[in-house]
């Protein structure tokens, strides 16, 4: 475009420049309508047998290596990432997989499931049986439902590889599992804890805050050092105690206000609850403060 030409239509560069502007804001418009795309399957050493696996669709899952096959514990969300936790393993073990342990029913755990081969053993406490059988009427995961059930303890082993499997009640949900590695004092806590946010209770499941914190004092009672959960990195038990002492600080402030009288929207207003805003098409989720509200009133 020569000098006379920008003189006709007007100041050349500003059009340049809006254009220019016009273009990247575009672009970002794209790239924000496209989904992100999961960081790459991880294998994180715990233990000479033992990995937490990160990264893919979904919870943080784990992998189990005994003497005669290797276990996984959770299956991520996506059967794609699934996929890729198999050929993970495939690096550090030519043993063939054993079954599959579950520590709860959610989505970001149990989904990934149709990406691990059929005929694969899964193994859940009966309400995490329960809890899917009710949730998944159709598709591929109603054929990877657990084979393979407990209702208070079951151990598992692999030569003398041992895995215990502890169900001590109610607490993200009906059915959460606390899968325990005695020799290598590793322990499996799926979503009972969360670090940095509070407890997340599914109490459409059956979950309860003062059965989370139970399960907290009996898993401190183990002997485990390592604690692999969902949604964050490995703790120690001083991490335990310390997301104990919070709920169990929460639940002790409710209850002072709860035993004065006060309502929960008082409550909620005393405690600077910040309210989540719902999800497209998914129901409000109750902050932890109105759900131990809930316990503490509900009629038993």
């Amino acid at each position: 475009m020569n000098r006379k030409n920008c003189h006709l239509i007007g100041h050349c560069p500003v059009l340049i420049i809006n254009i220019f502007s016009f273009i990247l804001i575009f672009l970002i418009y794209l790239r924000a309508q496209k989904p992100a795309q999961p960081s790459p399957v991880e294998l994180k050493p715990i233990r000479s047998n033992v990995y937490e696996i990160t990264g893919g669709s979904g919870a943080n899952a784990g992998l189990i290596i005994g003497e005669k096959g290797y276990f996984l514990v959770d299956a991520k969300m996506t059967p794609q990432s699934a996929r890729e936790m198999l050929e993970a393993a495939s690096k550090v073990t030519q043993l063939p997989l054993q079954a599959v342990i579950l520590t709860h029913s959610d989505g970001d755990h149990v989904n990934g499931l149709p990406g691990l081969p059929e005929g694969v053993n899964v193994i859940a406490h009966e309400n995490t049986y329960q809890e899917m059988k009710q949730a998944i009427t159709e598709g591929p995961v109603l054929n990877y439902l657990p084979s393979i059930t407990y209702k208070q303890e079951m151990i598992l082993r692999s030569g003398k590889t041992t895995v215990h499997l502890f169900h001590f009640g109610p607490g993200h949900t009906s059915g959460d599992s606390v899968i325990y590695l005695p020799e290598e004092k590793v322990a499996f806590l799926g979503d009972l804890i969360f670090i940095g946010r509070e407890p997340l209770i599914h109490r459409q499941k059956g979950g309860n805050s003062f059965g989370v914190a139970k399960i907290l004092k009996e898993t401190l009672k183990l002997e485990a050092t390592s604690f692999i959960h969902g949604h964050g990195e490995v703790i120690d038990r001083s991490g335990v105690e310390k997301a104990l002492a919070e709920l169990e600080a929460r639940q002790a402030q409710v209850k002072a206000l709860v035993d004065q009288g006060k309502s929960l929207e008082e409550i909620k207003k005393a405690l600077k609850v910040k309210e989540a805003p719902a999800a497209a098409g998914r129901p409000r989720r109750a902050s932890l403060v109105e759900i131990i509200y809930l316990e503490l009133t509900e009629k038993k």
